[in-house]
């Protein structure tokens, strides 16, 4: 195994000793020459006493050096370069050369399909002109483009353009993080905002020619993004355009770049007939999120990268808040603790554990996890809890008044809370600083009209933290009735001890409590309950997310005891989805999360937590079971709730036709299981639409009746590439647990197969291992082909791969034989040569060495 590489402490932060004043920036762009030049006025730090003249660079070629005009030899490093320079400001002038056509790891400047394009969060900037490349560092930016593509594009505004070359200026200091530029035959669809104060922006979403037709739900997205942002925060954008770009090659989903974000072409390409309803809700909150960003995250940014939390978990709670605004917030809230608990929990709960703001790291781009953005986000709706609309209203103000234009920390996000509510949240900080989900038991009692509730609270040890304190914790909690009515509306309990208990006083009769309403706090509650309990909180509870929760423990209890003690489907289960489903005053996506189950990871994780070893096959076939039980027992009210929520009239992205079709296509997945797949196949062969489509797809091929479809998809979207996404991951997902490996190996050899590309790769690995039982597969099959392919793309995309390797965390909670052949896995990529730092560190971190 190759030494560790080197650890960065948050604890050694230190101020800059050179500070930017302005940037100028010309680009003579060339495939495999590009030449940048780079004007920068630095001074020096007065705050810094010992002051050392360094900028990163990396992969760059030096052409020449000067400081104020006069040539300078500069000691060049892999990393960087140093040189002498005056005690006063100075002017320095570099210019250097890359080959954007090289940079597979699509960091930096590089091109997809013909197009230039720029990802410099968090490091990219240095590979492309030597800089001081870190976020506290904010400075104005002038560019110049020269190209002989149609298209120039950087940040800012535009200030003139001629035959082959166009300048930007951009007047709000920016991190080099934030630095974009795009350039390419592209296309615009273009609109115009007019802010709360009366200014004209130009809006353009930029596409490859070709593409135009699948961008204006995006628009109309980004549209809404800039009036709640106004109506909601109070915040209005400040240039005089916006600009997004849609881009095949991107590691990431999208990134905020100052005026110019670039997307992934999966987060804003869409129509009816290429994009399901999740694809448009996908994109509506990406819109969001990179729009919010503008002030938190640009107009405020981070001070160092440990800080990465102040930016990403605002700015998630914000868009989710924008998207339950948009759509029903019930159901978002169930679907964003959905994903917290599928890749946070898990994260926190094995070698990867880290704190919402890490204090070190070996390689930042690790860092851009589920705990930095969705825990982020879930500690700031804590805050909005504790604190108050109003209080959450008045700090943030006060955050933006305070902090604009700087380069913040966590300290300073917590303060103007205290300062603008008068609320000490000392103790709130540990949710930044203590890796782990805390778990809170809870028991009751009732006497005298009386009626306690005793909580505790615990985590458990994390890498690099054995000993946890007790934290904040908001418990919303409700009281319901014995005959379902609520006795005590919401409140939320404080609980700050380690034990603690409530008491409500003046009840009649013993109440039915509802605990952790609208998931008040990412914790685990643990609770015995009885299924007729659970059932009851199913019928009657009023908080939308409690009553979908009792339905979820309803189901993972009876899998559990499905998987350890053999037994049938719980009856009184079956009865109360029953009864859920029937409900017609159920929002039909609300009864679309009812009808579903518990993933096979949960399940796993479930076990382990119970001191059980969790058996792949046996979950998968327990899991397999149970909707076989689920469509015979509710066979006689399918086919009539299918018909019911078929939508007249051409396609509509909302979330009301959107849920219509969610509950009709869950009602056709288990129709398939009792009738045969003949409905699905009429489905298939009318859908007009793709969520319809892929839909009757995936029945199909459950059902082991897809052949056919499945090569007539393939034929009818060979030319679409974002649909042929969705074809590759299909054959993975739905292939038996015994043929999913061989099935992904057998697609890396189809022509259509790009493994360079980010999303095509995630298509078919991504799937492997959402197919649990197939990656899992006693074999180890799945386990050596995803090490095979980890190792190939890490060679030519670091970021991508190390994030994909992530899917061997949970290697600890599987039998001997499984977690050798996984650990055999690791060492394997482990020992490769050339290994990049990214992987290394997720390596090391997952067999124990840090």
């Amino acid at each position: 195994m190759q030494a560790a590489p080197e650890t960065i402490f948050l604890k050694d932060y230190t101020q800059a000793a050179y500070l930017v004043e302005d940037v100028h920036l010309t680009f003579r762009l060339d495939p495999s020459a590009t030449r940048v030049l780079a004007r920068i006025r630095f001074a020096p730090n007065p705050a810094v006493a010992d002051r050392r003249f360094f900028l990163h660079g990396e992969q760059l070629k030096l052409i020449s050096a000067r400081i104020d005009g006069a040539p300078v030899a500069p000691d060049v490093t892999q990393t960087g370069l140093t040189c002498d320079v005056p005690d006063a400001p100075f002017t320095w002038e570099a210019e250097v050369q890359i080959d954007p056509a090289a940079n597979t790891a699509l960091e930096g400047l590089y091109m997809s399909n013909g197009m230039y394009c720029t990802q410099c969060e968090a490091e990219g900037f240095r590979k492309i002109t030597f800089y001081p490349d870190r976020p506290d560092v904010m400075a104005p930016f002038t560019v110049r483009v020269a190209g002989d593509l149609p298209v120039l594009l950087s940040n800012g505004n535009p200030t003139g353009s001629g035959d082959g070359w166009a300048e930007w200026h951009d007047p709000w200091p920016k991190p080099a993080y934030l630095f974009a530029l795009v350039a390419g035959d592209l296309r615009a669809t273009s609109d115009s905002f007019t802010t709360m104060s009366g200014k004209k922006v130009d809006l353009n979403i930029w596409v490859r020619p070709g593409d135009e037709g699948k961008t204006a739900f995006a628009m109309d997205a980004l549209k809404r993004s800039m009036k709640w942002d106004e109506d909601v925060y109070g915040r209005e954008y400040d240039l005089d355009v916006f600009n997004i770009v849609a881009v095949d090659d991107f590691n990431m989903g999208a990134m905020e770049n100052k005026g110019l974000n670039i997307f992934n072409s999966s987060a804003v390409l869409c129509s009816p007939e290429t994009s399901t309803d999740a694809n448009f809700a996908r994109i509506e909150a990406i819109i969001a999120h990179e729009y919010f960003h503008n002030w938190t995250g640009n107009r405020i940014t981070c001070r160092d990268w440990f800080q990465l939390c102040l930016k990403e978990g605002l700015t998630v709670f914000r868009d989710q808040q924008f998207s339950g605004d948009m759509r029903d917030p019930a159901v978002q809230r169930i679907e964003d603790v959905l994903a917290l608990r599928a890749r946070q929990f898990r994260e926190d709960n094995g070698p990867l554990a880290h704190p919402v703001r890490p204090d070190r790291y070996a390689e930042i781009n690790n860092f851009y996890t589920a705990t930095v953005y969705e825990k982020g986000a879930e500690l700031i709706g804590m805050l909005k809890r504790l604190v108050g609309d109003d209080g959450y209203a008045k700090a943030l103000d006060l955050y933006f008044d305070r902090h604009d234009g700087q380069a913040a920390t966590i300290e300073d996000w917590l303060k103007v809370f205290e300062d603008a509510t008068g609320r000490d949240l000392t103790q709130f900080k540990r949710w930044y600083e203590q890796a782990g989900t805390p778990r809170v038991t809870v028991a009751d009692e009732f006497k005298d009209g009386t009626y306690t509730l005793h909580f505790k609270q615990i985590t458990n040890p994390t890498p690099n933290q054995d000993v946890k304190a007790p934290q904040v914790i908001p418990i919303a909690v409700g009281l319901l009735g014995r005959n379902g009515d609520e006795v005590l509306p919401t409140q939320v309990l404080e609980m700050t001890e380690g034990a603690q208990s409530f008491h409500f006083e003046g009840l009649a009769t013993k109440p039915v409590p509802s605990i952790l309403r609208g998931f008040s706090a990412p914790v685990i509650l643990e609770r015995d309950l009885s299924a007729s309990e659970r059932a009851f909180l199913l019928a009657h509870d009023t908080d939308a997310f409690n009553k979908w929760e009792a339905g979820r423990s309803l189901a993972k209890d009876v899998l559990l005891r499905m998987v350890t003690d053999g037994v049938a489907p719980d009856p009184d289960y079956l009865d109360a989805i029953r009864t859920a489903l029937r409900d017609d005053g159920l929002n039909p996506a609300f009864r679309a999360l009812v009808l579903s189950l518990p993933g096979e990871d949960d399940l796993a994780q479930t076990l382990f937590d119970h001191g059980l070893t969790p058996d792949p096959a046996a979950i998968h076939a327990a899991r397999e079971g149970l909707r076989d039980a689920l469509a015979a027992h509710l066979a006689a009210d399918l086919a009539p709730l299918y018909d019911a929520m078929a939508c007249p009239g051409p396609f509509r992205p909302d979330a009301v036709d959107a849920g219509k079709r969610s509950l009709r296509l869950a009602a056709l997945s288990l129709l398939t299981r009792v009738d045969g797949p003949a409905r699905a196949q009429a489905l298939y062969d009318a859908a007009d639409n793709m969520t319809e489509q892929l839909g009757a797809l995936s029945c199909l091929l459950d059902a082991g009746a897809g052949d056919a479809a499945s090569q007539a998809f393939r034929a009818q979207w060979q030319g679409d590439r974002l649909v042929m996404d969705k074809w590759f991951a299909m054959q993975v997902v739905h292939a038996a647990p015994e043929t999913a490996a061989a099935t992904a190996e057998r697609l890396t050899t189809d022509d259509a197969f790009d493994w360079k590309n980010p999303n095509r790769f995630r298509s078919v690995f991504g799937a492997l291992t959402m197919n649990a039982a197939g990656f899992h597969h006693a074999d180890g099959a799945g386990y050596a082909l995803l090490a095979d392919w980890l190792i190939r793309l890490d060679g030519a995309n670091p970021q991508t791969a190390a994030r994909m390797s992530t899917a061997f965390e949970t290697w600890r909670r599987y039998d001997a034989d499984r977690q050798e052949m996984i650990r055999a896995a690791l060492r394997r990529i482990a020992d490769t040569k050339g290994l990049s730092r990214d992987m290394s560190e997720m390596v090391g971190r997952m067999l124990g060495g840090g």
